[in-house]
Parts: structure tokens; C-alpha cells; sequence
């Protein structure tokens, strides 16, 4: 799992400049580390770039005072994680991402380290980079030029500063060389700013990429790297402010936020004068013929979360089953509108969609549903019903599409979708004007005006059947509880992640959806720790 840590201390020797804040998936999380705006706040790389500006031009922090506190604060990095590491191979770019690398072999070479340094070419651009590297060669280190025959030499650790995020292409010619025989060697890796090859922005790979044990983002969090091919790259993710004043980032507004575990604050307060009813009532619409798990799955994780009742409107040949599985719920058989309105007007809030189909059946229990106009989560056939036929939505209304079901959404291919995950997940909740959740790698919660929210959280073992049902129950009983489409949606889609970490733990192959329900009510009534 994601996990999250900030220090604000400053060690002597490097890294005094700036505040770090870690994402790493091997530790419990603290939750008295998330009020920062540093350890959330998501910019693109022009963001980030014009807080570079800013801290320059109006701040008189010099350029080349801002690299120098970049190479210490990745070295400060480099040491606490490889302490033991001797051997140096710094690997450099011609721009300022190099000139972080070749500052760093500097520090390194202070430090005791052994140090051998590639360049992509003899110069570098940019005044800063430039007055780097000249410093590297005042301190008497050869800087070796490599080409497309270059072999890596033995060493502790490898430093990637050939890119960072100005790359705009693929990475080609000597680079990818580079990059190919990294991929060969088990050497570990820390990464400048970003993985080289990784777009910074969408968190693809669009080619030859660096695969990363530990990455070191410089002044802000770049939004790609909690997304998509990110999350296999970048390993442990830290944050370097460099020392940023707040006015710094006070004049730019991030672009999206990172969700985070202390989620449970969210949730209304449970008093002890209730009863069933003030937790509301959710209605599980689907499970036509041989697809009654998915509407199952789907109530039972409203339940699990809190909703006060649920029932299910389902095919009649299932309600026996439903029953005697799992008795707490209320299950009817429903031929059409008729028998399912007087259902729709007692619940509080609809999951619509699991095994619905996309029959004749299923698209008037759809209508019905849709037009009544229940907050309402928004999943599986009832997406692709909605790729068929324009209808207004709740005005609480939640969208939860994978890549397949927004691409179908959008009239567009799959990869479409996935090479800018952002715009897409904008697209779809400015044309439905709604809440969108686009699940995957780095799940975004998107709203109509284009706030976003990213999902640090789950892993590959909730790729199986049954998991976005679950997931459709969760949000309808946040939403029948009264939390609004926005709260319902991030909540929900935090707690599923975080339970299914906690269901996966070291063994994430195999996991089923059910799997995830005893974790469900321990998420939702505050994580211990």
C-alpha cells in the first residue's frame, strides 16, 4: 500500500533547504502527516515551471541555487536509502535535470563516494546546467560522452539525470541506449525529479523508460506520477520543496490533489440515538440471468460501509440465492418500471448497474432508475447504456468507468483514454455533469468543473472480477449516509483501494472481490494506527 510521511527537519550536510514528504508502499501510515499542502497538492509540469519562475524572479532565489538545493536534497535521499553505496554511476542529460546529476557527483565525490559520470554530449544547456558541470570539471571529475556502444560499468547505485520532465518524445540514440542496458542490470536506481522516458504529465511510458527504486520530485509533486505506467517506475516516491516560500506556491493553483488515508474524517458522526433508517436506504439495481454476483457484490459492500438497509431489484429467479446468502438483504423480483418505481422512491440513494444488462429488461430498469432522480452510482451495463442513450442524470449523480467503458463513453479507442487519463476523466464529467470516477492505476475522481483527486492506493490484484461492483455499493451507501456525489465518490473510492491493500498484503495474486469486506468496515470506522 501507499503510505505517506512528512519531515520538515534539517539534517546538517544536505537537504537543509527542504521539506520532504515520502510515498512509499512498505510502511504504516502516519496520519499526522497529511496537513501540508506540499504532501497533496498535484501540478503539471508547466505548473511546476512557473513556480520556478516565481522563486526566481520574484522571490531572488538564483537558478543555480535551486539546483544546488535539488542535488542535496537527492543526496540526502541517496543516503538514507543506500547508506552503504560507494560506487557512483551518475548518469547526465544536456539539460537542467543533467546539472542536478552533475551537482549531486559533486556532493558524492565530497562525500568519500567513488564516482564515474556519463553525459549525453559534451555541453550542456542553459547557463545553470552549464555552470554544473563546469563545477563537476573544476573538482577534477572526467566526464566520459557516451554513445551506442557504451557499456555500464560495475557500481552501488545509478543515478538517472539524463531528463527529468522535459523530455517530449521518446527517448532515442544513445539515451535509449543507456536506458536498455539499465533495464538489464540489477543495480538500483534513484531518479532525478521523474523516470526518464515517463511523461510527467500522464504518467505513460511512451517508449523506452527507466525503471526507478526511488524517485526524488523537485518543488511540487508532478501529477503523472500516481498514474497509470507511474506507478510501476517511479518507486519510492519523495518530494524536495527546495525551500519554497509559501507566497511560491500561494500564486499557483495545483491541478489535481492526492487523496489521502484520513479519509475517515469525512464520514458523518455515528451518535447512539439512531436507528436503521438514519443511515439510509440503498437500491442495488441489476442481476439479470446468470449475472446475480455482480448485484450481491454490489449491496452487500453498501451494507459494509454503513447503509442502514438495502435492497436489490433483481431478476426473480435470483432472490431465493440472495436471500440465503446473505439474509440482511431485501431482495425483489422486478419485470419493469412499474414494479421497481415504488422501490426507487423508499432509497436514499441507487447502485445502478452491476449484471443489468443490456436488454430490453435491463434499459427500462435503467429509464426508471435514471429519471427518478435518486443520488445515483452510475456503473458497468448502466454505463454502456448510457454510451447508447443520451439521458439527463441525477444532479448526485456518480460515474464509474474503466478504461473500456469511458472510451465507449467518449466514441473513442482505449488508448485514447489511457495516454491523457486527465482530460479524458474531465471530458466525461463536463459532458454528463457529474462526478467521474476513472478507475485503474491511479484511480482519478473527477467533478464537472474539473476538479480532480488521485488515488495513490490499491494494487494489481484488485484487476479481478467483481472489484467495481464493490466499489459502486461503497460509493451508494457514502452517498445513502449523506455524504455528496464529490465526498461519496473520494471516500469510496479511498476505502475500496485501502481494503484491498489490506486484503492483498504481500500476496496481491488471487485476490477476489469479496475479499475485501471484513477490511471494508475497519476502513470506514477509522484504520487503526
Amino acid at each position: 500500500m501507499w503510505s505517506c510521511a512528512m519531515d520538515r527537519g534539517s539534517p546538517a550536510g544536505s537537504g537543509k533547504h527542504s521539506e520532504r514528504v515520502t510515498w512509499r508502499r512498505d510502511a504504516p501510515y502516519n496520519r499526522a502527516m497529511t496537513t501540508a499542502r506540499s504532501a497533496t497538492a498535484l501540478y503539471t509540469v508547466e505548473q511546476v515551471r512557473s513556480l520556478d519562475r516565481i522563486a526566481i524572479d520574484e522571490c531572488a532565489i538564483p537558478g543555480f541555487e535551486l539546483m544546488q538545493r535539488a542535488s542535496a536534497s537527492a543526496f540526502a535521499m541517496l543516503s538514507r536509502r543506500w547508506p552503504q553505496a560507494r560506487r557512483l554511476l551518475v548518469l547526465a542529460g544536456d539539460g537542467n535535470n543533467g546539472g542536478d546529476a552533475f551537482l549531486l557527483a559533486c556532493i558524492a565525490r565530497a562525500h568519500g563516494l567513488v564516482v564515474r559520470v556519463f553525459a549525453l554530449s559534451e555541453t550542456s544547456r542553459g547557463e545553470d546546467a552549464a555552470a554544473a558541470r563546469a563545477a563537476l570539471l573544476g573538482d577534477g571529475q572526467v566526464i566520459e560522452v557516451v554513445d551506442g556502444e557504451t557499456r555500464l560499468p560495475t557500481a552501488d547505485l545509478i543515478v538517472d539525470g539524463l531528463f527529468g520532465t522535459g523530455l517530449a518524445r521518446a527517448i532515442e540514440g544513445p539515451a535509449a541506449h543507456l536506458v536498455a542496458r539499465l533495464a538489464e542490470c540489477a543495480t538500483p536506481v534513484l531518479a532525478l525529479d521523474v523516470p526518464s522516458g515517463l511523461d510527467a504529465d500522464t504518467g505513460i511510458a511512451g517508449g523506452a523508460v527507466v525503471r526507478a527504486d526511488a524517485t526524488v520530485s523537485f518543488v511540487g509533486w508532478k501529477r503523472g506520477l500516481f498514474t497509470a505506467d507511474a506507478r510501476d517506475l517511479c518507486g519510492t516516491l519523495e518530494l524536495a520543496t527546495l525551500g519554497m516560500p509559501g507566497t511560491v506556491y500561494a500564486r499557483v493553483v495545483a491541478d489535481a490533489e492526492l487523496l489521502d488515508a484520513d479519509f475517515a474524517a469525512r464520514l458523518p458522526l455515528r451518535r447512539s440515538n439512531v436507528n436503521k433508517g438514519t443511515f439510509g436506504h440503498v437500491l442495488a439495481i441489476g442481476g439479470d440471468d446468470g449475472m446475480a454476483g455482480a448485484v450481491r457484490l454490489a449491496a452487500e459492500a453498501a451494507l459494509r460501509v454503513g447503509a442502514g438497509l438495502v435492497s436489490v431489484a433483481t431478476r426473480a429467479a435470483h432472490v431465493a440465492a440472495l436471500n440465503a446468502a446473505r439474509p440482511e438483504l431485501m431482495a425483489r423480483g422486478v419485470d419493469g418500471p412499474q414494479s421497481i418505481t415504488p422501490m426507487i422512491e423508499r432509497a436514499n440513494a441507487v447502485a445502478l448497474g452491476p449484471g443489468l444488462g443490456a436488454g430490453a429488461w435491463g434499459h427500462a430498469l435503467w429509464d426508471a432508475a435514471l429519471r427518478a432522480g435518486r443520488a445515483t452510482v452510475i456503473d458497468a451495463d448502466a454505463l454502456n447504456l448510457l454510451a447508447r442513450s443520451a439521458i439527463d442524470l441525477p444532479q448526485q449523480a456518480v460515474l464509474t468507468p474503466h478504461p473500456g467503458e469511458a472510451a465507449r463513453l467518449l466514441g473513442v479507442d482505449i488508448a485514447t483514454i489511457q495516454s491523457d487519463r486527465f482530460a479524458a476523466a474531465r471530458e466525461l464529467a463536463k459532458r454528463h455533469r457529474c462526478v467521474v470516477v476513472l478507475k485503474g492505476s491511479g484511480s482519478l475522481v473527477v467533478d464537472m468543473h474539473g476538479r480532480v483527486a488521485v488515488c495513490p492506493f490499491g494494487n494489481p490484484g484488485m484487476a479481478s472480477a467483481g472489484m467495481g461492483d464493490v466499489l459502486t455499493g461503497i460509493i451508494a451507501g457514502l452517498l445513502a449516509q449523506g455524504l455528496d456525489a464529490w465526498d461519496a465518490a473520494c471516500v469510496g473510492v479511498v476505502a475500496h483501494a485501502r481494503a484491498g491493500d489490506a486484503a492483498a498484503g504481500d500476496t496481491p495474486r488471487g485476490l477476489i472481490a469479496s475479499d475485501l469486506f471484513g477490511f471494508l468496515r475497519e476502513m470506514v470506522n477509522g484504520e487503526p494506527g
